[in-house]
């Protein structure tokens, strides 16, 4: 069962009578070695769009940690961004909002100019509680909350593209880039 929070809130949730660090250990073990064989395949449209971003422009935020992020997508061939907010960079996960200010600190980005693509509600909520702009993808029925639904995120490129393009060609000195962020699947 993954509810798409840190995996130490997870377990406080779906297993209270274990210990959240005795699961955590084994989820890691039992993680890493899937990171080394599982088979992996990038969400439809994820490869045109991160390749058709300017790197500086975007961010990963994601509920799991950097070096598995980084795994997966390698054996994708996706691109990593340079600014990844992991489990392990913020006290506080999804749905708080603090991952996606993090990440739009990173990018120099200003919250309300940041585009969040989602496709887990406490990924909706946390980016809607930063004052961002929130897309969900990726689900037949649109999460609560989101100002725009796509079924696919292949379905979503065009716009995610243009969004990014209006946000770099009105970018204020002070900023860098867009700040597109996004959840951490391929």
């Amino acid at each position: 069962m993954a509810l798409r929070t840190r995996p130490l809130e997870t377990f406080a949730q779906v297993a209270p009578d274990q210990d959240p660090e005795e699961c955590l250990a084994a989820l890691h073990e039992l993680e890493d070695d899937d990171v080394r064989s599982g088979v992996y395949a990038a969400f439809d449209g994820a490869a045109e769009l991160l390749g058709a971003l300017p790197a500086a422009s975007w961010a990963l935020v994601t509920s799991n940690y950097e070096h598995r992020v980084r795994g997966r997508f390698a054996r994708t061939g996706l691109p990593v961004p340079h600014v990844v907010v992991d489990a392990a960079a913020v006290e506080e996960g999804k749905p708080s909002p603090v991952p996606y200010l993090l990440a739009a600190e990173q990018l120099g980005a200003r919250p309300e100019d940041c585009l969040v693509i989602e496709d887990a509600a406490s990924g909706v909520e946390a980016g809607l509680r930063a004052g961002m702009t929130v897309w969900g993808v990726n689900a037949a029925v649109a999460v609560v909350g989101v100002h725009r639904h796509f079924a696919s995120l292949r379905e979503a490129v065009p716009d995610i593209l243009a969004f990014a393009r209006a946000a770099e060609g009105s970018a204020a000195p002070a900023r860098d880039g867009c700040g597109v962020v996004g959840g951490g699947r391929p």
